[in-house]
């Protein structure tokens, strides 16, 4: 499988694991003909005390022997499991974290469930089905060579039944992989449904939509029910296919060995008759033959699902997305005065739509208001500026240098980040405001609420900085949540401000409020640079520059 290629180390053990297996499964041939030359010599009456000592020992130190390497081989198994495991949940949250926030791609929930559930389907398949597939691979061909030395009607006989096995598992995986795949692709739609009520949960209470809701959940929650269900009838189609085969197989052997023990069949063997302890001993090797092609299917279902989760995974990789500009890491703060200047700036927004910007300086302590039409590009050109998109043309120049990857995680240190739509983490009002500066004090975050103009929120929350908000700031206004964003930008000291549309969606008197928590911001020494709509705002900016974007 695809996502093993990378994964060199984890690789090597799992095949040692399997080679393991191998071994541990050939050691029924001498048990087994410890157990077949001890019962000939039973029956003929030639057994003594110390042979049959001898030979119930060997066999009870190969099956101890047996069960040891078995056990060594789940542990690597398992083990390697964990690594490919962890290798691939690093590189899908490694890479969906440098994801810029302006860019499109898939949910939080999707991306969730991908890192959680499907790729635990991964699981079976490396313990399992690998060693299984590695096993079927050996142990039958061993088995069936040393069946033809005994007697070569045996070994016609597994030879028919043992390929008609992997012809029908092949036709049944078919349609394993695509029940699978469907059943993978319930779970995500599942887990995103979720989310989204999860963040609607406000407005559908006020709108009385819990009927609706609960019944789209039961919709969802069957089809997810029928997709597993089917996935279970073809496993278990699977298992009874080999099981028929097997069973035949296994029947015809014991058929044949015992006819000619009794002497009514004469051929099959080579030269003389077959014996007593031949003949047990291959009554024990034919269930073995077909064991390993009995673990394959057991685990057939599980390999299916691995194949639909390797494909999402690699549709994930493959999709071209934004990444955010440098390494997404804590940094030291860029040294310098807080200016901003872009030279000569574009920006690819999309496949084929380039956006120009003009050239513009804003000096440390500066104020600045993006104003223009809708789609003219403010918020993507702000997000530029905190290097949240990379440029395709021109530069943006920062504290005196060059916005880069160099530079972009110290850069960004200093920004305090507002966003048109403010979004709390499931932590204390407090845990949130010190996002910035976990160490600070409760003054201090109530001298960043003073600054923000937002003291008043926190005197109306019940449980004051121990107050939860939700991921949406359930609560309090939107006026409110966006001050409260300046607090926070407040008290992590930030002396560069981005705000997008700050003042959208908001009365007179909020937008005022909100303004003047922005200009309280500079006032102390901060730059500000503001998206915005408001004529009201980007009047009490130092400057303002029009975007006219050419495509």
């Amino acid at each position: 499988m695809r996502l093993l290629d990378a994964v060199t180390p984890e690789k090597a053990r799992l095949d040692r694991a399997g080679w393991v297996s191998v071994v541990a499964a050939l050691l029924w041939l001498p048990q087994a003909g410890a157990v077949a030359w001890l019962l000939s010599e039973l029956v003929h009456g030639r057994a003594t005390i110390s042979a049959s000592l001898t030979g119930t020992v060997g066999f009870a130190a190969l099956g101890i022997l047996r069960a040891w390497l078995q056990a060594l081989s789940d542990r690597l198994s398992v083990e390697a499991a964990d690594g490919v495991l962890a290798v691939e949940r690093s590189a899908l949250i490694r890479r969906e974290g440098r994801r810029s926030p302006m860019a499109g791609g898939p949910g939080s929930a999707a991306v969730a469930a991908l890192a959680s559930e499907k790729l635990a389907a991964l699981a079976p398949y490396l313990t399992r089905y690998r060693p299984a597939w590695l096993r079927a691979a050996v142990v039958p061909l061993v088995i069936l060579a040393v069946s033809a030395w005994c007697s070569w009607a045996v070994a016609l006989v597994l030879l028919v039944a043992g390929p008609l096995i992997p012809v029908f598992m092949a036709l049944v995986g078919m349609a394993a992989r695509d029940a699978s795949a469907r059943q993978m692709e319930e779970i995500g739609s599942l887990n995103t449904r979720l989310l989204e009520r999860l963040q609607a949960l406000v407005d559908i209470r006020l709108l009385d939509g819990r009927t609706q809701v609960l019944g789209g959940f039961a919709e969802r929650a069957e089809a997810l029910r029928a997709r597993t269900m089917e996935v279970l009838r073809i496993a278990f189609l699977s298992s009874a296919v080999l099981e028929l085969f097997s069973a035949l197989g296994v029947a015809m052997v014991a058929v044949y060995v015992g006819f000619s023990l009794l002497g009514t069949i004469s051929f099959g063997a080579w030269a003389t008759p077959l014996t007593m302890g031949q003949g047990i001993f291959l009554l024990l090797l034919a269930p073995e033959f077909f064991q390993p092609l009995r673990d394959v299917a057991a685990a057939w279902h599980d390999k299916a699902a691995a194949t639909a989760v390797a494909a999402e995974l690699a549709e994930a990789e493959a999709e071209v997305s934004v990444a955010l500009v440098g390494a997404g890491v804590t940094a030291v703060p860029l040294p310098g005065a807080p200016s901003l200047q872009t030279v000569g700036l574009e920006v690819l927004a999309a496949p084929g739509l380039r956006l120009r910007f003009p050239d513009f300086t804003v000096p440390a302590g500066g104020s600045c208001a993006l104003v223009g039409a809708s789609g003219q590009g403010k918020s993507t050109l702000l997000a530029a500026l905190a290097g949240l998109v990379p440029v395709s043309g021109g530069e943006i120049r920062v504290a005196g240098h060059r916005l880069g990857d160099a530079a972009a995680d110290a850069w960004r240190m200093r920004i305090g980040w507002v966003p048109q739509a403010p979004h709390f983490f499931a932590a204390s009002l407090g845990a949130n405001l010190r996002l910035g500066e976990p160490g600070a004090s409760a003054e201090e975050v109530r001298m960043a609420l003073d600054v923000a103009r937002a003291r008043d929120v926190l005197e109306r929350m019940p449980r004051g900085l121990l107050s939860r908000l939700g991921e949406t700031g359930a609560g309090v206004s939107g006026g409110e949540a966006r001050r409260l964003m300046l607090a926070r930008a407040a008290l992590g000291a930030a002396d560069v401000i981005l705000a997008d549309e700050p003042t959208s969606n908001l009365d007179a008197e909020t937008a005022a409020a909100v303004t003047d928590s922005l200009l309280a911001l500079a006032r102390g020494g901060a730059t500000l640079v503001v998206a915005t709509h408001d004529p009201a705002l980007a009047a009490r900016m130092d400057q303002q520059i029009t975007l006219e974007t050419t495509v």
